[in-house]
């Protein structure tokens, strides 16, 4: 599931949880929260990883071709 995904599905577990009374409901909502936020920077962490990478790779591209 994406980040956003267990974003969304925290929320309602921790609306229900409200809703009803359930403490343990609304605990494992703020728990997929946390999830979804984690699997967001990891994956924008990847991006940015990858960018710089391939910036890199461009670079030394550069640097190799040979200038007339």
């Amino acid at each position: 599931m994406s980040g956003l995904g267990d974003k969304l599905k925290g929320s309602a577990k921790e609306a229900a949880g409200n809703i009803t009374g359930n403490d343990k409901l609304k605990l494992e909502g703020k728990k997929d929260q946390v999830v979804g936020d984690i699997k967001d920077k990891a994956e924008d962490a990847k991006e940015a990883a990858s960018e710089r990478i391939d910036g890199t790779r461009d670079d030394d591209r550069d640097e190799i071709t040979p200038q007339p």
